[in-house]
């Protein structure tokens, strides 16, 4: 209506200072003139989010085919404009038929039932008040139908231009693809925590117990031990888990990495392990700096999960003694380091006496991931007479 309003006063100006409201010619031209101002406004401010907030409340458009938030692309600001101009141009002609059709359907309906209207200049032509009073309710009726036919066809015509002018531009998919990335990217991460840290501390726990259950009579020392060890593990894990939880709360700050090091927790790994009664030989070699401090925290971080992995593997899978070697080395490139971690232990125990696994190799899978966020890479698998990981971690350049 304001556009209309404003190209009819320009309309009246230019016919000589007339209403253009008196005359259909010039109304009809208002219209038409108001068309090309909708879709030049239509170019600027926030056109898209709120014809799309209209559509998805009154056309019942699926979410997925409608592009959220404003766009700097000039070519979605064309679509939103052609969106916003059919939008309204079809609005003005279906606000102006309600408002025009119906007391004229009610008056024809009535010629019949009241005969003084016969008589009141009413109308046009065959719909006006002189008509038939045996035809005029049939025109009555049939000006309703029509009105009817074009709000319906009107809404769906709109329904099926939106996906074509509000749906998303190539930038838009793109966008959206990088961030459902992100978060599946976040939510990775958030599982590998936490089957890492839980999935440890519940099976070293559980060894733990058993340990100190069978060596109760016998040995209290070693009794007093595991569960010091015990409550170590819960302790840290509840730590791990309440820091993990915290990034999953909405609205909370954001939090320091509490995740374990080898510089900060490597010694207390494998003295738990110990305490589950399984024997664990470890060989250091942190290269020119004399200890695990001088890694890069990514880098001390991940190889920290691995190495924690590898001797959950070793406590539920494995049957003897666990190696491990954690060294600093020269890479492929001599200018470049990497760090290598290899722990190996005897194979399993036969199928019917060993432990039920559950967890469809998401450990294994997860330390493959954390190696090459690094560039890095993990292998696991039989080798001689033994089960050997072997992990590769570079030391120099950006995290994937």
């Amino acid at each position: 209506m304001p556009y209309f309003l404003l190209t009819e006063v320009v309309v009246g100006v230019a016919a000589g200072g007339v209403n253009a409201l008196n005359s259909g010619s010039l109304t009809l031209l208002s219209y038409a003139a108001s068309l090309p101002l909708v879709a030049v406004t239509a170019l600027f401010g926030p056109v898209r989010p709120m014809s799309v907030a209209a559509v998805r409340a009154m056309c019942e458009v699926p979410g997925d085919g409608l592009a959220d938030g404003p766009t700097h692309s000039w070519a979605a600001r064309a679509r939103a404009s052609a969106w916003w101009t059919l939008h309204l141009g079809t609005g003005a002609v279906i606000s102006a038929l309600t408002l025009a059709v119906p007391p004229m359907a009610v008056l024809l309906i009535a010629v019949p039932v009241v005969g003084r209207m016969r008589d009141m200049e009413l109308g046009y032509g065959w719909f006006g008040t002189h008509a038939d009073p045996y035809v005029a309710p049939l025109l009555g009726i049939g000006l309703l139908a029509g009105l009817t036919l074009c709000a319906v066809g009107a809404g769906r015509l709109l329904a099926a231009m939106a996906p074509v002018l509000l749906g998303p531009t190539a930038a838009d998919r793109l966008a959206a693809a990088e961030e459902r990335a992100a978060d599946l990217a976040v939510r990775n991460r958030l599982a590998r925590e936490l089957h890492d840290a839980v999935g440890h501390a519940l099976s070293a726990v559980t060894l733990q117990a058993a340990a100190a259950r069978r060596m109760l009579q016998r040995d209290p020392d070693f009794v007093r031990e595991a569960l010091a060890a015990i409550e170590d593990t819960t302790r840290r894990t509840v730590g791990e888990l309440d820091a993990v939880l915290g990034l999953l709360r909405d609205g909370d700050p954001a939090r320091p990495d509490t995740a374990p090091t080898l510089a900060a927790d490597l010694d207390g790994l494998l003295s738990r392990t110990r305490a589950a009664g399984t024997t664990v030989t470890a060989h250091q070699d942190p290269g020119p700096a004399g200890d695990w401090t001088a890694l890069p925290a990514i880098a001390s971080r991940e190889a920290y999960r691995i190495v924690q992995e590898g001797l959950t593997n070793a406590l539920r899978h494995g049957a003897g003694p666990v190696d491990l070697r954690i060294r600093v080395q020269a890479g492929s490139d001599t200018a470049h380091r990497e760090l290598e971690i290899v722990m190996t232990n005897p194979p399993a125990v036969p199928a019917e006496d060993r432990e039920t696994r559950t967890t469809g190799g998401r450990g294994l899978r997860g330390s493959a991931e954390r190696a090459a966020l690094l560039g890095g890479s993990v292998e696991a698998g039989p080798h001689g007479d033994r089960w050997r990981l072997r992990a590769v971690l570079p030391l120099t350049g950006e995290a994937r």
